[in-house]
């Protein structure tokens, strides 16, 4: 577990969890109630446009998923979609005949194995086409309401840049913070990350000046006040 020294308002050594546990403190301050920016009424949708959002905006997959869902609304639907025509209901989001054949399949074995249903535990939902760790917590701790670090490409960047892991493997970071974040406190924390990362944090030109984290943030790169 990383740890570092000397940040600002700090007078010794301090544990990755302590840092942990400010950064939840200040983040929920920030975003008191953090949603994730993609709409969806169920599991099955919110699935459906977690697979989409890849290499996609969240805003362009909300607009497909707008008449999408209408259409689509069971495993099944998925499952017997054509692919020509559900490929260019997707076009749009990108990587269009990948995806049209990861949801289609999704669908399939929703069908075969789940009776039709979206699973809730992270082993059930990895054994699905196109479902990694990270859609599967998106998928746990947004539309089942369970505690789970979903480890996208924000969550990523900014706990590297605060010094609570070093470490670009998103299975690694996930267990990381994992053990560092109050376990109530684990979906809250990873959606307002994400948010973070969105708004303030950025890969590029990031806004350190109205950062609520400054003075926790040991990142060498960061702007001054």
């Amino acid at each position: 577990m990383a740890r570092r020294t000397g940040s600002p308002n700090t007078s010794g050594p301090r544990s990755a969890a302590a840092d942990a546990r400010e950064v939840t403190k200040l983040l929920l301050k920030r975003y008191p109630d953090p949603k994730i920016a993609l709409r969806f009424e169920t599991p099955l949708e919110l699935l459906v446009a977690v697979i989409l959002s890849a290499q996609c905006t969240d805003a362009r997959v909300n607009e497909v998923t707008k008449t999408l869902f209408k259409k689509y609304r069971r495993a099944t639907d998925y499952a017997n979609a054509d692919l020509a025509t559900f490929e260019q209901e997707i076009r749009s989001t990108g990587f269009y005949r990948n995806k049209a054949k990861t949801v289609i399949a999704c669908g399939r074995k929703l069908v075969d194995d789940f009776k039709g249903e979206v699973p809730r535990t992270v082993d059930e939902l990895v054994a699905l086409p196109g479902v990694g760790r990270k859609t599967a917590n998106m998928v746990r701790g947004n539309a089942f309401g369970q505690q789970a670090i979903a480890v996208d490409t924000h969550v990523l960047r900014v706990a590297n840049r605060l010094g609570l892991v070093k470490s670009e493997d998103a299975d690694k970071v996930e267990a990381t913070l994992a053990a560092a974040v109050p376990a109530d406190k684990h979906t809250a924390f990873a959606n307002a990350m994400i948010l973070h990362g969105r708004e303030t944090c950025t890969a590029r030109s990031p806004r350190c000046g109205v950062c609520v984290l400054w003075d926790l943030c040991p990142w060498p790169e960061k702007a001054p006040r």
